[in-house]
This record gives structure tokens, sequence and C-alpha cells, in this order.
């Protein structure tokens, strides 16, 4: 389960690929119109994007001839759901440490 969060908090774990996925939540773009906003080259936009698509974050859709970037939010949810399961196992596993430390 969580083996297969480690590619896609990697991805998430560089700062500007972050800053990319939350410029994509606010609509679809092209790798030269986030290059606007970010202080990097298209073309390292365009490595970020690859990232990010490589581990299903992004995909890549042809709008005559320019390719625009969507946010995949199934992927997102997904590895949300992941991370509250993992959330929910450590609460259960605190709360009896606490029932024991209380019992003490």
């Amino acid at each position: 389960m969580t083996a297969s969060l480690v590619p896609v908090f990697a991805a998430l774990g560089d700062e500007t690929r972050w800053r990319i996925l939350a410029a994509l939540g606010e609509g679809d773009a092209s790798a030269s119109a986030l290059a606007a906003h970010f202080p990097v080259s298209r073309q390292a936009i365009a490595k970020h994007l690859s990232v990010l698509a490589d581990v299903g974050l992004v995909e890549p859709v042809r709008v005559g001839r320019e390719v625009r970037y969507r946010v995949v939010g199934s992927e997102l949810s997904a590895a949300a759901r992941r991370l509250d399961a993992i959330g929910r196992e450590w609460e259960g596993r605190l709360a009896v440490i606490k029932e024991i430390a209380e019992r003490l």
C-alpha cells in the first residue's frame, strides 16, 4: 500500500513541482504558460511536468498544436485516501498506547 505512495511523494517533494501542480489546479496550462509564472525555463517546466505525468498526477491534453496539462484528480484523491488510512492506523495505535499508559 505505502510503496505506491513513494513515487508520488518523491515527485511532490520538489517545491517547483508542488507549485506547478497547484497552478494546474486552477486550470489546464501548457509548459510555456506555466513558465511565465515561474523563475525557471520552459524546458525545466516540461521536465517537471514529465515527472508529474510519470506518477499519474497530471496528463497531457492536445489542444490544436498546443499540449496542455491537467491534474488527474482521481490520482490525488487516491493518494489522499491512502494517507488517511495510514493516519487512522496510527490513531488506533496511539489510542492503545494511551490506554495502556493511563492504566499504569
